[in-house]
């Protein structure tokens, strides 16, 4: 009965290896429907509009917020009664998990806000940060100087940007060399990889996307790599593509991963490329016969591109867009890759579907139970936001 439950609501079209979703924990997000009935209102002017608003959140909504400020001037929604607050639940762990592989920050110029630094706080989850040298005493201010990876410059000097121009900028792929180098130096089989941009970890199940306070989710990603002899790369899907109110398959295999990545160390690859490096190890790895596996039960509050000041969006895309970027895939790629112009900027579209034959292969000593397996983890309403379970000091440190 566990097992129907899980997979009651997958579609026939996503027989992309989810009968592989067991012995994990409890995914049961479905299609809400939509509102039956819509009122709309009208204003003269703004006066009346938040005069109208004070008086409802007051009356009827006993003082919440019930607009997002997220939506457009012009045009406001909300349910009656109100939605669940996903800030107001986490994810208690009473094994208290962590990662069982190192977690490494690539980060640059964002010493004075770094959210995966203060996510990763949050969650008591040892990682390392790698930095240049030029920004050490900075980022010594936020974290532990033991935490600290020095970039060494010869990973700059003979990382592979793909396009040969004159242009000395490499992006984050010399570092992330650097992390594999470090992690299989300390004698580990795989790692994690994170951008620097990252606000939260979330669990997504009975559509809610609940507040992660351990390292759970890691040790429960890569005890599900572990189960198996050809996966490559994995990691966590964005929070903001998976909707609270849409069923999403828990898996996706073979597809890109990004910002977020579990690497298996012994795999015949470095990062390369200026741009987009995360897609291009995803489609090398997937032309090789490997798989990778992207994660919907677990996902990763990513800011979007170009929302934040540092990083890339201050090397790259502000000053020169989107273009060159999706350009490069294009030229690492063009057997399955294409340029597209939509939402005001230049993408890339990657054709996935021509990796579908590359097939999981079970290791001969995991033995599935087909039951679910919750780790110890539960959601709980704490009927407050959820970063008031933290303390921060004056510099914004955890």
């Amino acid at each position: 009965m566990e097992k129907d439950n899980q997979l009651s609501f997958f579609s026939a079209d996503h027989n992309n290896h989810q009968e592989e979703y067991t012995d994990l924990p409890e995914y049961n997000n479905i299609d809400e429907a939509d509102a039956k009935i819509t009122l709309t209102f009208k204003f003269r002017n703004e006066e009346d509009y938040l005069d109208f608003k004070e008086q409802v959140k007051s009356k009827i909504y006993n003082g919440d917020k019930f607009i997002d400020g997220n939506q457009g001037i012009t045009e406001k929604q909300s349910w009656y009664p109100l939605n669940k607050k996903e800030s107001h639940h986490i994810v208690v762990d009473k094994k208290k998990l962590n990662p069982r592989y190192p977690v490494y920050i690539v980060s640059k110029g964002r010493y004075k806000r770094n959210p995966t630094i203060i996510t990763l706080q949050r969650m008591n989850v040892p990682f390392y940060v790698v930095i240049e040298k030029q920004e050490y005493e900075e980022y010594a201010k936020i974290v532990n100087k033991e935490q600290l990876l020095i970039l060494p410059q010869s990973y700059k000097d003979n990382y592979d940007t793909f396009w040969k121009d004159d242009d000395p900028r490499t992006g984050p792929g010399c570092a992330r060399n650097f992390a594999w180098e470090h992690s299989m130096q300390n004698g580990f089989d795989w790692h994690w990889v994170l951008d620097d941009n990252i606000e939260s970890f979330n669990y997504f199940n009975n559509n809610m996307r609940a507040y992660c306070t351990t390292g759970a989710c890691f040790y429960i990603c890569e005890d599900f790599v572990l189960r198996y002899e050809n996966i490559a790369v994995s990691g966590m899907n964005y929070a903001n593509f998976c909707h609270r109110h849409e069923a999403r398959p828990p898996l996706l295999i073979n597809t890109r991963i990004y910002s977020c990545l579990l690497i298996r160390n012994d795999i015949p690859y470095r990062w390369r490329g200026r741009y987009n490096e995360d897609t291009d190890l995803s489609i090398r790895v997937m032309k090789d016969g490997w798989c990778t596996v992207q994660f919907s039960n677990f996902l990763q509050g990513k800011m979007s591109t170009q929302k934040m000041k540092g990083g890339n969006t201050d090397e790259f895309y502000d000053p020169e867009g989107t273009k060159k970027k999706s350009q490069m895939l294009v030229d690492m790629h063009p057997d399955v890759t294409v340029l597209t112009h939509k939402f005001n900027r230049w993408h890339h579209h990657v054709n996935y579907k021509v990796f579908k034959k590359n097939k999981l292969k079970r290791k001969k000593s995991f033995v599935p139970k087909h039951k679910i397996n919750n780790y110890g983890i539960y959601i709980k309403d704490i009927k407050q936001h959820y970063t008031n379970l933290y303390k921060e000091d004056k510099n914004g440190n955890i």
